[in-house]
C-alpha cells in the first residue's frame, strides 16, 4: 500500500555497503534523479510522488519512486529510519520478490541483503554449470553403448569439505549456502563475492586458499561475531542491528556526492572493514605496525587512527598528534585526505609533515643561521669518488663507503669512532676487522669535511643530526622528570623560567605512513618526539614495497613492536589477475617484517576481477613508444587522467611525453611536487608511483638492463650482499608500479624483457 500518514520531515536515510557500486554505475542522468530523490525524501517521504509502498510479501523491504522507471529499494529500520539497498530499474522490481532476501546474521548481527537471482546471474556469466541437460534416450538394448566423447569427470564443488552447518557459523549468508554449494571454479566464487555480503566473501576466499577452518573463524569471523549471540542477539531488533552493519548515515547531498564519486577513498571514508575497524579502536600498551600488501587499507587505517586519537584529546588549540611519511607528494596527498575525512577541524590538531621536513624543522631550530645546501646521493656518491681519487685510497670503492656512511654512521646516528666500532652492520654483507673500521671511520671524517668545506649536506646528514638533538632533548626531559619526583612532583620553578619554556615532548602521538622507507636515524628521531607511552606510535607499512635502501630493526631503535603487530590481506583496489601476476614478480626473495622476523604476503588476495594484464615487446626504444600510444588509443573511453605511464628513467619521461604530444595525447609530467596539471596522460618515474593508483597503467621500458639497470650486476662477485640488496630493490620497485593499477595493467618493453617479467611470460 502507499503510506499516506501526516507529513514527517527529518527522516533518516542511510547507505548498505555495496549498494554504492551499484548507484555510481548508473547512467548519467539516472544518477541525477537518484541525486534528487534521496535529497526530498530526506526532507518529507510523504511529498514528491515516492509512491512509497512495501513489497508484496515483505513487511519490511519498501520501494520508492525514483523518476518514472527506477525504483529505490529501502528497508525500514523502524518509524522514520530508512536503509537504501538498491537502486533497480522497475522491470526487476516486481518480479519474483522471493529473489530479495535481508535479515540479521546470526553470528555477526549485522544487517545483510541480497538479490538472489544477481548472484546467480553473475555466476552464469562466469561459468557456473548450467542447468541440467535433458536425460539421453536409452539406446535399444540389442545396440552397444557408445563410447563417451570427450567426456570429463565433474568439478568438484570447492567448499564440498564443509556442512552446511560450518558455512553457517563462519557467518556465511544462509540463503546463499545453497549457491555456494554449486561453486566449481575461482571464477564463480569471484561472482558470488562480488554481489554477497563482504563478510561472506572473505569467508569463502579465505577457505578457498587453503586456510584452516580454525583460522578462518579466528581471524575472520571470531573479531565480528556478537558475544553470547543467544543471549544478546534478538533477531526482530534493527535498530541495533544497524549500529553492528557497514552503513553510512545521508546527512547531506554532499555526502553522498563524495561517496559516490571518490572511488575507493570515498568507500573506505565510511565502509571500514570490521578488522580493520578494531584497529583503528584499539589500545595499544606501546608501539603498534599494521601490514598488509598494495590496497589492503593501510593508509586508510592510518587516517582513521589520527581521527581517532584526536576524538581522545582534550580541547585545546595545539597540535599533539604527528602524522608523517616518506615524501613531500605523500605526505600532500595525507593532508588531502584527512581534511576530507576528519573536516578542518580534525586538522587543527594534527601536525602532516614528512620526515626529512621534520628532521630540517629540528635542526633550523637549534642552528637558524644554516646556509648549506642540500644535495641527494647521487651528487653525494660524486664527492666520494672525488674523494678517493684526492687520497690515493683503494681498499674501498665508493658505492661501498657511500653506504657504509648511510647506513651504519648516518643510519644510527652514530657519533664517535668508539660507538662505530660497536655498531650493527646487520644486511651489510662485507665484514670488516676493528682495524678496518678505524680507516673507514677516518675516510668519513674527512669526507664530512669535505661537504662542511664547500658549504653542503646530505638529506641523511640532517636526519641523523635531528635524531641526535631530539634525543639530546629527551635525556633533559626525562632528567627533569626524575627531579620532579625527587621533589614529590613539584616542578623547580626558577630553573623552568630560566629555561624560557616548559620542557616537554613534542608530540602525544604518532602516525607513520608508508613506515618500510623510513632510516634508523628518521626512527631515533620520532622515538625521541614522543614519550614512551600507550598508544605512542602507529605505523603502517608493507616492507615488498620497500623501494629505497633502508633496512632497520625497530626493537634495536626503541620502537618495539612484538605482540602489537597486525596484517591485512584483503585488497579492495588492485583485480585477482593483475595482483597474481604482481606477487610473481618478487618471486621467492624473503622480506623482513620490520622487527628482524620475515614478512609474508600469504593469504593476500583480490575480490575484484578483470582482464590480464597484457605483454608487448619492440625492437627498439622508438617501437616501443608506438605501441604505448596505440594502448592509449585502445583505453579511449577511460579519461585521460585516470591513465599513467611509468618507466624507468627520467630521459624515457621526456622522450614519451613529446611523443605523446606529437600523436595528440596531452602528457602530465609526475614532479616531487606530484603531477604539473590536471589533464593528461600522468607520466613518470616509477619511484614518482608511490602511494598513486590510476584506472589503466602501462609499465613501459620493462627491459633487461633497465629493470634492474645493468650496473647493478657488477655488484654480483664484488659486493654479493649489495646486489641481492639492489636486485630485492628493483623487484619492490617493478611490483609497486603493477599494483598501482586497478583495472587494466599493461607491460611493454624493448630488447630484452626484464628477467623479472620471466614468471609472467610463455617459455621462450
Amino acid at each position: 500500500m502507499t503510506v499516506t500518514s501526516t507529513p514527517r520531515t527529518g527522516v533518516t536515510l542511510r547507505l548498505l555497503d555495496k549498494a554504492d557500486k551499484e548507484i555510481v554505475k548508473l547512467d548519467r542522468a539516472v544518477l541525477g534523479a537518484f541525486y534528487k530523490f534521496q535529497h526530498d525524501f530526506r526532507r518529507n517521504p510523504d511529498t514528491g510522488g515516492f509512491d512509497l509502498k512495501p513489497l508484496e510479501g515483505h513487511d519490511r523491504l519498501w520501494s520508492a519512486r525514483v523518476n518514472r522507471e527506477w525504483r529505490a529499494l529501502m528497508i525500514r529500520l523502524g518509524g522514520d529510519d530508512w536503509l537504501l539497498v538498491s537502486v533497480k530499474h522497475r522491470g526487476h522490481v516486481h518480479k519474483n520478490l522471493d529473489r530479495f532476501n535481508y535479515g540479521i546474521n546470526h553470528i555477526t548481527g549485522a544487517i545483510e541483503y541480497v538479490d538472489l537471482q544477481v548472484v546467480e546471474e553473475s555466476l552464469l556469466r562466469r561459468g557456473l554449470t548450467p542447468p541440467a541437460a535433458p536425460a539421453p534416450v536409452s539406446p535399444p538394448p540389442s545396440a552397444p553403448a557408445p563410447e563417451p566423447v570427450g567426456s570429463q569427470r565433474p568439478e568438484e564443488p570447492l567448499f564440498g569439505a564443509y556442512s552446511d552447518r560450518q558455512l553457517a557459523d563462519l557467518g556465511v549468508t544462509e540463503p546463499l549456502i545453497p549457491i555456494v554449494r554449486k561453486i566449481t571454479t575461482d571464477d564463480e566464487l569471484l561472482g558470488l563475492a562480488e554481489y554477497a555480503p563482504r563478510h561472506t566473501g572473505e569467508v569463502l576466499l579465505r577457505l578457498h586458499d587453503g586456510v584452516p577452518y580454525e583460522e578462518v573463524m579466528e581471524q575472520v569471523t571470531a573479531p565480528v561475531s556478537v558475544a553470547e549471540p543467544e543471549r544478546n542477539l534478538d533477531s526482530d531488533d534493527w535498530q541495533a542491528a544497524v549500529d553492528r552493519s557497514q552503513t553510512v548515515v545521508i546527512t547531506d547531498d554532499e555526502s553522498l556526492q563524495s561517496i559516490l564519486e571518490e572511488g575507493d577513498f570515498g568507500r573506505w571514508k565510511i565502509f571500514l572493514h570490521p578488522t580493520q575497524e578494531k584497529l583503528v579502536h584499539r589500545r595499544y600498551s606501546g608501539p603498534a605496525r599494521v601490514g598488509g600488501g598494495p590496497g589492503t587499507g593501510k593508509t586508510i587505517v592510518a587516517l582513521h587512527r589520527v581521527c581517532h586519537l584526536v576524538s581522545q584529546l582534550p580541547p585545546g588549540h595545539t597540535k599533539p598528534v604527528l602524522l608523517t611519511t616518506f615524501n613531500r607528494n605523500l605526505a600532500a596527498d595525507l593532508r588531502a585526505r584527512l581534511l576530507s575525512l576528519g573536516g578542518p577541524d580534525v586538522l587543527a590538531r594534527v601536525d602532516i609533515a614528512h620526515v626529512d621536513q621534520l628532521a630540517t624543522r629540528i635542526v633550523s631550530e637549534a642552528d637558524p643561521g644554516n646556509a648549506k645546501r642540500r644535495i641527494d646521493d647521487t651528487s653525494a656518491l660524486r664527492e666520494w669518488r672525488e674523494l678517493l681519487v684526492e687520497t690515493g685510497e683503494t681498499r674501498w670503492n665508493a658505492e661501498f663507503l657511500s653506504d657504509e656512511w648511510n647506513q651504519v654512521i648516518l643510519g644510527q646516528a652514530v657519533s664517535s669512532r668508539s660507538d662505530y666500532f660497536t655498531a650493527r652492520r646487520a644486511g651489510r654483507g662485507r665484514s670488516v676487522t676493528r682495524a678496518e673500521r678505524a680507516g673507514i671511520w677516518q675516510l668519513a671524517e674527512r669526507f664530512t669535511q669535505r661537504l662542511e668545506t664547500k658549504g653542503l649536506e646530505t638529506h641523511r646528514q640532517v636526519a641523523e643530526r635531528a635524531a641526535r638533538l631530539e634525543m639530546a632533548r629527551k635525556a633533559r626531559i626525562d632528567r627533569r622528570a626524575e627531579q620532579r619526583e625527587e621533589r614529590n612532583g613539584l616542578h623547580n620553578l626558577h630553573f623552568e623560567a630560566g629555561s624560557g619554556a616548559w620542557l616537554r615532548y613534542r608530540y602525544r602521538h604518532i602516525v607513520v605512513d608508508e613506515a618500510q622507507d623510513l632510516s634508523a636515524a628518521h626512527w631515533k628521531m620520532l622515538r625521541a618526539m614522543v614519550p614512551s607511552e600507550p598508544d605512542d606510535i602507529f605505523l603502517v607499512g608493507d616492507t615488498h614495497q620497500r623501494i629505497y635502501d633502508n633496512q632497520v630493526t625497530l626493537g634495536s631503535l626503541g620502537v618495539h613492536i612484538r605482540g602489537r603487530s597486525s596484517r591485512l590481506t584483503l585488497s579492495y583496489r588492485t583485480t585477482r589477475e593483475i595482483l597474481r601476476d604482481a606477487i610473481r614478480v618478487l618471486g621467492d626473495a624473503d622480506y623482513d617484517d620490520l622487527d628482524g622476523d620475515t614478512d609474508t604476503l600469504a593469504g593476500y588476495r583480490s575480490v575484484l576481477h578483470g582482464t590480464e594484464p597484457s605483454f608487448r615487446g619492440a625492437r627498439s626504444w622508438d617501437e616501443e613508444m608506438d605501441l604505448v600510444v596505440e594502448q592509449l588509443r585502445a583505453w579511449h573511453d577511460v579519461p585521460r587522467e585516470a591513465t599513467a605511464i611509468c618507466v624507468p628513467t627520467n630521459d624515457m619521461v621526456t622522450q614519451l611525453a613529446d611523443r605523446l604530444a606529437r600523436s595528440g595525447i596531452t602528457p602530465s609530467e609526475i614532479t616531487q611536487h606530484g603531477p604539473r596539471g590536471d589533464q593528461g596522460v600522468h607520466i613518470g618515474t616509477m619511484y614518482r608511483f608511490k602511494g598513486l593508483e590510476y584506472r589503466c597503467l602501462i609499465i613501459a621500458g620493462a627491459a633487461e638492463g633497465l629493470v634492474p639497470r645493468a650496473s647493478v650486476d657488477a655488484w654480483e662477485h664484488t659486493d654479493p650482499s649489495r646486489h641481492r640488496r639492489e636486485l630485492h630493490r628493483a623487484r619492490s620497485l617493478l611490483f609497486v608500479a603493477a599494483t598501482r593499477a586497478r583495472d587494466a595493467l599493461a607491460i611493454t618493453w624493448h630488447g630484452e624483457p626484464s628477467r623479472f617479467l620471466a614468471p609472467l611470460l610463455p617459455p621462450r
